[in-house]
């Protein structure tokens, strides 16, 4: 088998952007080309790895049947050594680390290709570091990952199959496409893999449908704008249903009642009915609609009735199949077989550059009374502008917080005052003595306290000021925690994944696993 050049070989995909737009049209044109070689009984050789030195992991630690089925008999296609590590039978269950487990599954091939699904968040991103490091201690070729469902995170391969298959019912038109998304939108992942997988069209009209309780998260409808994407929000199908433009493409998510509070699961019902599809409705369809469905639909209370299946608005059933044609082409991708005639760009790979220090004309004003309690320092350090703007409470809060991250435990004072030019509420921490800061204390204040001003002083006088604006990236300090507990970084779940933050466009950090946005006051721990 090929390997020394493969294009894909030891890459991670564990959410839709760590394939490029041209390398997600590359595997929907591989997967068109399979499908016509499989429908025109022609050799498959040329999709398949055909390696037993090659080992396809399913690591279902959270219980699946179509997708985990689907890629059994796509790991089957490519005749490799296929191991499955399930729920109820792993070492998890005796609280093994994600990290362990998969170093000693590595060892057993010449090259291993992991395909993880788990309730835990941002995991294969964390094993993708964690074991390449491993790899290249020990002689071995990194191995590969492919996220098959992440808690409420993502689900790209889940994606890959849904973009494959509007791509072939719109007949390979990639120029546009008009898509209503129903249903449990806030907890769904197939829906949030959306705002980056619809990408590959270049005019995106997205209809959001969901009641208020289950509607789609502000951060991904920040996404689905900041992608170029035209956002339209209803609240239920009959809503929507008395609008006069109606999309072609309907793609319903069932309602994750497990997932959701005691208050939401005993609005249930009223929920699911603004989610369901009536046969009243069928008079109100344009021709042509099309439904699809990710599967499976509860069978006490789907979201499309089974009344529907043998209509022609069933996109559904053909959807399913395209996942064992689709998760053929990845893992040959990622395996080394398939990807040598690829000629498009790779991912964008996200520069950080450390441009959030500014400095500033120092300012000296002569005051009778610098700040009340608050006596000029000869030499030292004042930092001015503490969430200039806040409540005086939320000040002091913030002063406190940055005291003990930054362990400033010494002779010095600190206070809420107004500000001389707007009148607004700001903190001030003055610290005698202090000559310096290094870079790192400097990026953790400015993290912890972004706007802050940082004033050197000597002889009474500012002799160099430092605006502190939010860095491009936040890691390497203990402190930081992310709030989701669900993450693969939080502390209880002790797997040593080093917390790391970047900046959003929104100003916001967003965990490196997880993708959670928080705000600089949310990114250190309790």
């Amino acid at each position: 088998m090929k390997s020394a050049t493969a294009k894909f070989k030891s890459r991670t995909i564990a959410v839709v952007r760590d394939l490029s737009i041209d390398e997600q049209v590359y595997l929907y044109n591989k997967t068109r080309e399979l499908k016509e070689a499989i429908n025109g009984k022609k050799s498959l050789q040329p999709f398949m790895i055909d390696d037993p030195q090659v080992g396809v992991y399913l690591a279902f630690l959270e219980d699946s049947t179509r997708t985990r089925e689907s890629f059994k008999n796509a790991a089957h296609f490519h005749k490799t050594r296929m191991n499955i590590l399930d729920v109820d039978h792993s070492s998890f269950k005796k609280k093994e680390s994600y990290s362990d487990t998969f170093k000693m599954l590595c060892g057993y091939n010449e090259y291993s290709v992991f395909i993880v699904r788990t309730k835990l968040e941002g995991v294969c991103r964390w094993l993708e570091s964690s074991l390449t490091e491993y790899a290249n201690r020990n002689g071995f070729s990194p191995p590969a990952f492919i996220n098959a469902g992440d808690g409420k995170h993502e689900h790209p391969t889940q994606e890959f199959l849904d973009e494959y298959t509007f791509f072939e019912h719109k007949k390979w038109d990639r120029n546009e496409i008009h898509i209503a998304l129903i249903g449990d939108l806030f907890h769904g992942r197939t829906v949030h893999s959306k705002a980056d997988g619809l990408k590959i069209f270049k005019n995106v009209t997205c209809d959001l449908i969901a009641p208020e309780e289950l509607a789609m998260p502000e951060n991904y409808i920040a996404k689905m704008k900041d992608n170029g994407f035209e956002i339209r929000i209803f609240e239920s199908i009959k809503e929507y249903l008395a609008n006069k433009k109606i999309a072609p493409i309907w793609y319903f998510t069932r309602l994750q009642l497990e997932r959701m509070g005691e208050d939401i699961r005993e609005k249930g019902d009223r929920l699911r009915r603004m989610v369901t599809f009536k046969r009243s409705y069928l008079d109100n369809l344009p021709e042509g609609v099309r439904f699809y469905h990710p599967l499976p639909r509860n069978k006490l209370d789907p979201v499309i009735p089974t009344f529907l299946d043998s209509t022609p608005l069933n996109g559904w059933e053909l959807q399913a199949l395209n996942g064992y044609f689709t998760r053929i082409i990845e893992i040959g991708m990622v395996g080394g077989k398939i990807g040598y005639d690829f000629e498009g760009s790779p991912p964008d790979i996200p520069e950080f550059i450390d441009d959030f220090i500014e400095e500033v004309p120092p300012v000296t004003r002569e005051k009778e009374d610098y700040k009340i309690g608050i006596k000029p320092i000869t030499k030292g350090v004042v930092i001015d502008h503490i969430g200039k703007g806040d409540e005086i409470e939320t000040i002091w809060d913030h002063i406190l917080k940055i005291r003990k991250t930054l362990s400033l435990n010494l002779l010095s004072s600190h206070g809420v005052f107004n500000s001389h030019k707007t009148n607004q509420h700001k903190g001030i921490i003055s610290i005698p003595d202090i000559t310096e800061f290094d870079q790192k204390n400097l990026k953790k204040l400015a993290a912890i306290a972004p706007e802050c001003t940082l004033n050197f002083i000597k002889d009474q006088e500012v002799i160099r000021k430092f605006r502190l604006h939010m860095p491009p990236r936040v890691y390497n300090f203990d402190e930081l925690g992310c709030r989701n507990p669900d993450c693969i970084s939080h502390p209880d779940n002790a797997e040593d994944a080093q917390t790391e933050f970047y900046r959003s466009h929104a100003n916001k950090f967003i965990c490196k696993y997880c993708e959670r946005p928080h705000t600089f006051k949310e990114i250190w721990k309790q």
